[in-house]
């Protein structure tokens, strides 16, 4: 169940937690209750101290194999591996099914099974009969369910039946919602006004950066790291949040060194080691590159979310060290992934493209755009493809019929149609095209025209700026 952060701070609860953790440095034999074993092994959890909790849990299951405890933590693990046929086996092992912890774990195994609405009726249902006394604390528990499985809408639904309160579990459950259902300034409101109380909670630290980076502020979300790795230098969490924000503020040296610092920490992970394949594919050390990838695609599970980006990387490294084979080899791997096939056949075009391979990359191209129905957006990557591997004029030439089929409400390409411009030197094309995509996509034209103006200039000072630039030249 849901248990109030200030608990843990609690006189009595840091006296059960001295007398636990001084047993275990003397070697002592354990005695405790289990209700109060469980509660040290919660707050383990929410300390991040993984190990210390996992051992506390197997304390509690040697002590009581078939205590409402053992049993919701023999329920999370099976679910936690997959298997609701095993979670059910202990579900039954309830003697009392009118304990709430009998009612989440059933609602739990629902949901790992896909039956959403089934475990929400079973949540109604108890909800209709609930006492009033009861109803604010099961609301709550119901929510963090729904957050901890993903299901934010629903969460936020629930949170929604709670009566505010002016708490700081509440308000995290509250900003936890708001972010899983987008409302990324909601949430980091929320977030600024915990840590404005403490300052010192790296995980307040954490969500924040991650709301800034939803936002798209990533100098926010740096910055917003670095408290929390000051509080925590050895926080894998943090140092891979600080890593992903300065890759997208182009700082690619620094992002490098700080993923290479998170697997350090967590060496077991793919992640780390994809994203210093990006880094160093983007700093054209592709021989470096693939050494990693290689490593990423070793250590990553047969069902790693991460598999598509590290074939698609590898494949780019291989092309830019000449190797299409190897490259193609790669690219073939993603077939069997669920994935945007489409996509990859664009990816095909523009790695053959890249290593002269004109009439295959073609057919690889004409592919992709007939599968997707002469789709605007299939088409318009084919076009920047051509774009990045040089054959500017092919590229202007596509994007002046392209704009011509798309809708008026079409708003991505003109920068990069407008950066065509300026490398063929039309440059009243150029200004039409730059005032159109500032108007109609300032992220694109940040993110595609950024090179032309100053790194603190507005987007929405673009068209002034090179106005006069142009006059004065």
């Amino acid at each position: 169940m849901f248990e109030p952060e200030n608990y843990f701070e609690n006189h009595e609860f840091l006296e059960i937690l001295n007398k636990y953790e001084q047993a275990v440095k003397s070697g002592q034999a354990i005695y405790m209750d289990v209700d109060d074993l469980a509660d040290i092994a919660d707050y383990y959890f929410r300390q991040e101290r993984y190990a210390e909790r996992n051992e506390v849990v197997d304390r509690i299951i040697a002590q009581e194999p078939n205590s409402i405890v053992a049993l919701t933590y023999r329920i999370q693990d099976a679910l936690d591996a997959g298997d609701t046929t095993l979670a059910r086996e202990y579900l039954d092992c309830f003697v009392d099914q009118d304990v709430p912890e009998y009612l989440y774990a059933k609602a739990e195994i629902l949901i790992a099974e896909n039956n959403v609405e089934a475990a929400d009726e079973l949540f109604r249902s108890e909800f209709r009969n609930m006492p009033p006394e009861e109803v604010q604390d099961y609301v709550l528990d119901v929510a963090n369910i729904y957050i901890d499985n993903g299901l934010n809408e629903k969460a936020l639904e629930w949170m929604m039946r709670a009566r505010h309160e002016n708490t700081d579990d509440f308000k995290e459950l509250m900003a936890r919602a708001l972010f899983g259902v987008g409302k990324y300034k909601e949430s980091e409101h929320i977030f600024d006004e915990l840590l404005d109380k403490h300052p010192f909670q790296k995980r307040y630290w954490n969500a924040l950066a991650s709301a800034q980076f939803m936002r798209e502020d990533f100098s926010a979300s740096v910055t917003s790291s670095e408290y929390a790795i000051a509080i925590d230098p050895q926080d894998p969490d943090s140092i891979l949040s600080k890593a992903n924000g300065l890759f997208q503020l182009n700082n690619i040296e620094e992002a490098l060194a700080y993923y290479e610092r998170y697997s350090e920490l967590v060496p077991d992970d793919e992640y780390g080691f994809l994203h210093q394949g990006t880094c160093l594919v983007s700093l054209g050390r592709s021989q470096e590159a693939i050494e990693r990838l290689r490593h990423a695609e070793q250590i990553a599970p047969a069902d790693s979310a991460e598999l598509l980006e590290i074939y698609q990387e590898l494949a780019f490294a291989y092309a830019d060290q000449n190797m299409p084979e190897s490259a193609l080899f790669y690219l073939d791997k993603t077939d069997d992934l669920d994935c945007d096939h489409i996509d990859m056949q664009v990816v095909r075009g523009h790695i053959l493209l890249s290593c002269q391979r004109q009439e295959e990359a073609e057919k690889a191209f004409r592919k992709a755009i007939k599968d997707s129905a002469c789709a605007p957006r299939t088409i318009m990557r084919v076009i920047v493809s051509l774009y990045d591997n040089r054959l500017t004029e092919s590229a202007y030439q596509m994007f002046q019929m392209f704009f011509k089929i798309v809708d008026e409400d079409w708003n991505e390409g003109y920068a990069y149609m407008a950066l065509c411009c300026w490398k063929l030197r039309k440059t009243d094309e150029f200004m039409a095209y730059l005032k159109n995509a500032c108007i109609k996509n300032p992220r694109e034209a940040k993110s595609v025209l950024a090179q032309l103006f100053p790194e603190d200039l507005d987007v929405a000072d673009y068209y002034k700026y090179m106005t006069e630039k142009l006059k004065n030249t």
